[in-house]
């Protein structure tokens, strides 16, 4: 189910926190459209954080020096390579308003990305919206094999560690599936998004603290000294990344 927009200058940041709340998020026809439509999916994908697969193989690359990992570090250039080639699309849906409107959040402290390199090079990584107790994931984007996996799999991390209780994936893909994403009823859906926003929703779009906490797992045991302001990826933290997830199904 979807609603289009007449205009871009509709998509503000508080239009869009207001839409999040209600279950609703913005797209686009494709990269150069000039307006966006809202979506409200019939089957909803969601990950619940206790059932990512954490595979073997994944395993032994989030313990792996292959990768460094960093937060909130690169966002525009994460959503910029997401918009140029997003992973699971033939088609970006990631125009200029929403381009814009998500710097904006992530100016305001509700959009966060996570980036994945290999050496000097960006190799991959995921943008998304936090609210309340839950994160809506909006694309995630890889160059390099396993980059956007070892990225996902810091996310869910990330969000055991700060108290969240929904990973929304949007739509369902094979790619999610394999990590145990889930596709369940819409109301099912709402009634998930109610719980993980609380009584406070209607003031999460001005600016009230929410419940849960994005930046926990940085404060548990702390990557080896000088790794430098938001890396993730030190010998310490990889460990406790690689038992919080040993603990999911």
């Amino acid at each position: 189910m979807s609603q289009r927009l007449a205009t871009q200058d509709d998509l503000d940041p508080g239009l869009v926190l207001r839409a999040y709340a209600m279950g609703v998020f913005p797209m686009a026809d494709h990269r150069l459209a000039s307006g966006v439509y809202w979506v409200e999916p019939k089957l909803r994908g969601v990950l619940p954080l206790k059932s990512f697969h954490f595979s073997r193989s994944l395993r032994k690359t989030v313990a792996s020096d292959r990768f460094r990992v960093t937060v909130d570090t690169e966002f525009a250039r994460v959503l910029q390579l997401c918009a140029e080639c997003a992973q699971d699309r033939p088609d970006t849906w990631i125009n200029g308003p929403i381009e814009r409107v998500f710097l904006d959040l992530h100016r305001r402290g509700f959009a966060h990305s996570i980036e994945c390199w290999d050496g000097h090079r960006l190799a991959g990584g995921l943008y998304g919206l936090a609210l309340g107790r839950a994160f809506f994931g909006e694309s995630m984007v890889t160059r390099v094999r396993d980059a956007s996996k070892v990225a996902f799999a810091h996310l869910v991390a990330r969000l055991q560690a700060g108290d969240f209780s929904l990973l929304d994936c949007q739509f369902q893909t094979d790619h999610l599936a394999s990590l145990g994403a889930v596709e369940i009823p819409r109301d099912d859906y709402v009634a998930l998004l109610g719980a993980a926003l609380g009584e406070g929703s209607a003031g999460l779009a001005s600016g009230d603290p929410w419940t849960a906490d994005f930046f926990a797992l940085d404060r548990l045991p702390c990557p080896d000294p000088g790794v430098g302001a938001g890396t993730v990826s030190g010998p310490l933290s990889r460990k406790v990344i690689a038992q919080l997830l040993g603990q999911t199904s």
